[in-house]
């Protein structure tokens, strides 16, 4: 099979597949007899991966393998297909993200020293649900609390191959810049006051380009629901 058709095999599977394919998944495409390299596949996805460097879409590779997804340049005509609002996340979930995703793996306890406050049950179970934070083991003190740790999900839905494409901690300057969206107005947080609201959604490919650059959620509204019991120092100079 000539480079051509190969790229022309995997440009099909990459555009049937509902998840991101790996190398060891291409090879399984082939027959024994007719199946091609590693190297061949990877120089073949590169070739692709330059044949829509001009196109409304790109290929990427995240942790999971190879997708096809939206070029952000075009994500505000395309957001308009879908009339739902980006969910809205809390900044007291957001810092905890960013907590668990710099310093995992991390107790519950040692957020809430960390942020100064109590971290919800809610908050944990909804980054659980979205499959962006599991329990990975149990810390060897009384009580054995949780230890939490993010997942594959959580890399692929912020564009990450590997959690060390997060910005070391060093070039962040505070907190607001890993938790700010790209467009959004968050204004900082008085004591003992609710944090103001971001109104206007910010588009799913800022929020990959966000989280690649700063770390940590973008692409969404910080609700309301936050925590205001008191004022909360930035964990991460």
């Amino acid at each position: 099979m000539d480079i051509s058709q190969l790229k022309n095999v995997l440009e099909a599977a990459l555009f049937s597949a509902n998840q991101p394919l790996t190398v060891d998944r291409f090879l399984s495409l082939f027959l024994d007899d007719a199946q091609p390299t590693r190297e061949e596949i990877r120089a073949a996805l590169e070739q692709l991966r330059d044949d829509y460097a001009t196109r409304g879409i790109e290929l990427q590779e995240v942790s999971s393998g190879f997708r096809f997804q939206t070029r952000q340049d075009y994500s505000q005509w395309v957001a308009r297909l879908w009339e739902e609002r980006p969910q809205k996340y809390s900044r007291a979930l957001l810092e905890t993200l960013a907590l668990i995703a710099y310093r995992q793996p991390i107790t519950r306890a040692e957020i809430e020293d960390i942020r100064g406050v109590t971290v919800s049950s809610h908050i944990v179970k909804t980054l659980e649900e979205r499959g962006w934070v599991r329990v990975v083991g149990h810390k060897e003190v009384p009580g054995r609390p949780a230890l939490l740790a993010t997942t594959r999900d959580f890399l692929d839905y912020f564009n990450l191959k590997a959690l060390d494409q997060l910005p070391p901690l060093a070039e962040i300057r505070s907190l607001e810049d890993v938790l700010s969206p790209r467009g959004a107005d968050v204004s900082s947080p008085a004591a003992d006051e609710e944090e103001s609201v971001a109104e206007d959604a910010v588009t799913q490919a800022n929020a990959n380009q966000e989280m690649a650059e700063a770390g940590i959620e973008a692409g969404t509204e910080v609700s309301s629901e936050v925590d205001t019991e008191r004022p909360v120092d930035s964990p991460l100079h």
